[in-house]
C-alpha cells in the first residue's frame, strides 16, 4: 500500500504493507532510531511519537493509519534555534541518565503540556505514567516538566 503522511515537517509517500507497524516503518526502513521498542505491547512509552500532536504507542499502529496524518518523532521535535523547551528543561535538571525512555517521556510531556501548560506535580505524573522509566526514579523528569512548563513548551512540535 502506498502511504502518504508529514514526518517531522516533511511529505512522505512510501509503499509498506498496511500492517506494518508504525515503530518498525520509523526504525528499519526509515532510520529514525530515536523511537525506541521495549515491550511491543503498549505497556512502557518508548515508542511513544506525536501523531497530529497528540501522544500515541507507534508499537500499537499499523502502517495504513499514518495515511493523511502529520507525525514527529524525537528526531522533529528541535528546532532551527535548538532543542525544544522540554529536551533543554530535561537536560537542565539531570532527567537524562541511560536515554532509552527519554525521547517516549519528551514527546508524552510535550502532549501533556500543549494540553495543560501549568500542571501540578501530580498532573504530571498523570500525563507520563505511560511512560516507565528504569534510571531516574522520575523526580528529575517531573522537575524538568514542571520547568518547561513556563519556557514556551506548550507551543508543541514546529
Amino acid at each position: 500500500m502506498r502511504v502518504l503522511f508529514r514526518l517531522n515537517g516533511e511529505e512522505i509517500a512510501l509503499d509498506a504493507p498496511p500492517d506494518r507497524r508504525v515503530v518498525d516503518l520509523l526504525r528499519e526502513d526509515l532510520r529514525l532510531t530515536g523511537t525506541k521498542e521495549s515491550c511491543g505491547a503498549g505497556d512502557c512509552g518508548a515508542c511513544t511519537i506525536l501523531v497530529d500532536g497528540e501522544s500515541r504507542l507507534s508499537c500499537l499502529m499499523l502502517a495504513a493509519q499514518l495515511q493523511g496524518r502529520s507525525i514527529t518523532t524525537i528526531e522533529g521535535l528541535a528546532r532551527p534555534e535548538g532543542l525544544h523547551p522540554v529536551q533543554s528543561a530535561f537536560v537542565e535538571h539531570g532527567a537524562v541518565q541511560c536515554g532509552f525512555c527519554i525521547p517516549g517521556m519528551v514527546l508524552a510531556s510535550v502532549d501533556l503540556l500543549k494540553r495543560n501548560p501549568a500542571p501540578s506535580r501530580t498532573e504530571i505524573r498523570m500525563g507520563i505514567a505511560g511512560n516507565l522509566c528504569r534510571c531516574t526514579g522520575y523526580k528529575k523528569i517531573v522537575d524538568g516538566v514542571e520547568a518547561a512548563a513556563g519556557d514556551g513548551s506548550r507551543e508543541g512540535p514546529r
